[in-house]
């Protein structure tokens, strides 16, 4: 397990933690707003998705800051995992 975490660059790590945040923080949003667990996992999981890849994009259209595909796709992985933290406490 830690030969595979060397191997990740600490970039990937910052954006693997900014995901957790944003889906901690959207997932209970959404679990107020949504009475249905389903839906609300899916409107965090759209928008988390949506933050992330259009990020990127923002960065490749107006060339502020350095486009990495692999960067929307950590935060998204944090995403889930930040989601998944909630959830358990939303099932219980």
């Amino acid at each position: 397990m830690l030969k595979m975490a060397k191997r990740i660059a600490p970039d990937k790590w910052r954006h693997f933690y900014a995901g957790i945040a944003m889906g901690l923080i959207l997932q209970i949003i959404s679990g107020i707003l949504f009475p249905s667990l389903f839906t609300a996992v899916i409107v965090t999981l759209l928008i988390v998705t949506v933050i992330s890849f259009g990020f990127e994009l923002f960065s490749l259209v107006t060339g502020i800051g350095y486009y990495d595909f692999m960067d929307a796709i950590a935060t998204i992985i944090g995403g889930i995992a930040g989601m998944g933290l909630v959830f358990i406490f939303q099932v219980l």
